[in-house]
């Protein structure tokens, strides 16, 4: 057993929430620009000033409009400065938020409305409120009140609160201290009902504290970033609560095809993503210098990120290596950093592992990503890679005041003030996640070096086991195999299974492209082409490329395509983008018997 522990700086006061910042005196009298908001000219600045009264104002409706300490209110709507305010708000009449994924089925609304029990839903648009009036069909409890951003429900809200006086709020925000529930946010659920995570105004407070204070130099005096992560995920929502405790500019998109645009417009200095992301931006890169005849281009420029990356780690690059980067910035890089704004040094990724290649290349190129890990138990990150303390490859050390613990079997354990306070009504899931001693587990395996950095190998019950009785974590090949433009997702097999194969889910425009180039057929789909010798020679790369970072025992033998993709429309990946695994081997046994034939 190996145990990190990391000291605690950071304190929170026991009669402190959340709240509290927004309506200090320099807050509620500043110019600062906290937020830029989109507008019917672009995007506007919102001082401090501004967000503390149009939080007053709807703190003010809530309360009038009745609701009490403690009363859930779901939040179904696209990440926005209506979001924000609508959280901040509830914040400060002691309710409980309870995002809700805008993405979420009827199903999924209804199970969420069933056991979080909210007596309202602030919902974004008309469509999400039809999906509220159906999920909410026959509920014992009776439909929720629901109000609709864009139809003025919030407006009406602030209306309705007009006779509400300040000190009335300021009564209703002392209610609250630090240890009290602040959100109930639901797990993505990869396997079974999702459960409902209670975090207290204390853990999210700590969590966004301890990044400013571990991360200074990204959450510096002039820092913006523009959010474009779902804001019913956990990560998202820290960083909006560290944004508006350090000052930073938060901006927000809810239309990624509008996000090239307005990463030029806005220009911010950090991001957050989960790794997709990252490999999406990769991919993209690569599939146009393919298309304007300048693919052994950037894969030199390619290969001299990653070598300059990893130089960086062993000592100062050599001269002949500063010149070809100095060339390859020339001609790849810079536009790469523009299609981002042309000022992002950093992004800090999660969700999902980021792989080595793709850190190393992005850090290459001018763009450090700080990979870190953690749950929605954890209030987000636990660890995650600094810039003065990085090593790619690993998600970093601990933040401050967690304590890590790797368990005799390999399971990763954190202990520290931003564990959350257990799952809602279900004594039984919080006994099983805690040990007597007070650590999570986090059903995830690691290890932890003599510096205290933490390594993912994988998740505890997804832990392969060939029939040869070799050990395979499936996450490394399958990041590897994302990293190719023509792979959307890559699920790894071989469970009690004489060697190792994938499912490989193809990228509909990646695929529409090749099919030009190689003058196929444009009506086949994957399914047509699953069997076509130069398709799988051009996926065979990939696997190649995959199988140089494990031995040979744990190697890719064969692929299978399939004939869709995994996407969270049809049910395969969960809102955060993690593949439904059960789901998927379930769905396409007949494809992972043909792997074995």
């Amino acid at each position: 057993m190996r145990v990190h522990e990391a000291p605690a700086p950071v304190t929170i006061a026991p009669d402190t929430q959340l709240a509290d910042m927004v309506f200090s005196d320099d807050r509620v009298n500043g110019d600062m620009v906290l937020f830029q908001r989109r507008s019917a000219g672009g995007w506007s600045p919102v001082t401090a000033r501004r967000f503390a009264a149009d939080v007053r104002g709807l703190a003010a409706g809530f309360l009038a409009a009745g609701i009490q300490p403690g009363d859930r209110v779901a939040l179904l709507a696209a990440t926005s400065y209506e979001w924000t305010v609508v959280d901040y708000a509830l914040w400060a009449v002691a309710a409980l938020p309870v995002p809700i994924y805008e993405t979420s089925s009827a199903e999924q609304v209804r199970w969420v409305l069933e056991d979080a029990g909210p007596v309202a839903v602030v919902v974004g648009n008309e469509t999400q409120r039809r999906l509220v009036d159906e999920a909410a069909e026959g509920l014992s409890s009776g439909p929720p009140r629901v109000w609709q951003i864009d139809g003025g429900g919030l407006d009406r809200l602030r209306e309705g609160g007009h006779g509400v006086s300040d000190a009335q709020l300021r009564e209703r925000r002392r209610m609250v201290s630090a240890d009290d529930l602040a959100t109930i946010i639901y797990t993505s659920g990869t396997t079974g009902r999702p459960k409902g995570c209670m975090l207290s105004h204390g853990n999210l407070l700590y969590e966004a504290r301890a990044a400013i204070d571990s991360l200074e130099g990204i959450f510096g005096r002039h820092a913006s970033t523009l959010l474009f992560l779902p804001l019913a995920h956990v990560f998202a929502r820290v960083i909006q609560v560290a944004c508006v405790e350090r000052g930073v500019c938060l901006a927000h998109n809810a239309d990624r095809a509008r996000l090239t645009e307005d990463l030029a417009a806005l220009q911010p200095t950090f991001l957050l993503a989960v790794p997709r992301v990252f490999e999406r931006v990769f991919n993209a890169a690569q599939q146009r210098a393919r298309a304007q005849g300048k693919e052994r281009i950037f894969a030199w420029a390619e290969r001299t990120a990653v070598t300059y990356s990893q130089a960086l780690d062993d000592g100062r690059p050599g001269r002949r290596l500063r010149l070809a980067h100095r060339l390859a910035d020339r001609l790849v890089y810079r536009r790469l950093r523009a299609a981002l704004g042309g000022r992002v040094g950093y992004a800090i990724s999660g969700g999902a592992p980021l792989g080595a290649r793709l850190g190393h290349f992005f850090r290459g190129i001018g763009l450090t990503v700080l990979e870190g890990y953690g749950l929605t138990e954890t209030s987000a990150a636990a660890t995650v890679n600094l810039p003065h303390a990085l090593r790619i490859g690993t998600v970093g050390p601990p933040l401050p005041g967690v304590d890590l613990r790797i368990d005799d079997d390999g399971e990763i354990l954190i202990k520290g003030p931003m564990v959350f306070q257990g799952y809602w009504r279900n004594e039984q899931a919080t006994r099983q996640s805690l040990t007597a001693d007070g650590f999570l587990r986090t059903g995830d395996v690691g290890a932890l070096d003599e510096d205290g950095f933490l390594t993912i190998s994988g998740r505890k019950k997804e832990i392969i086991v060939t029939a040869g009785g070799k050990n395979l974590a499936p996450e490394p090949l399958e990041d590897r195999l994302r990293t190719h433009p023509l792979i959307s997702q890559a699920v790894v097999v071989g469970d009690r299974r004489p060697y190792t194969a994938a499912l490989i889910a193809l990228d509909a425009a990646a695929l529409a492209s090749w099919k030009r180039a190689t003058g196929k057929p444009e009506q086949a789909g994957p399914g047509d082409l699953r069997d076509d010798p130069d398709l799988l020679a051009r996926l065979q790369t990939a696997v190649d490329e995959a199988n140089t970072t494990v031995s040979r025992a744990e190697s890719i033998r064969r692929i299978r395509i399939l004939p869709v993709d995994l996407t969270e429309q049809n049910g395969y990946l969960t809102p955060t983008l993690k593949v439904k695994r059960a789901l998927v081997h379930k769905d396409f046994a007949a494809d992972i018997e043909e792997l074995y034939r």
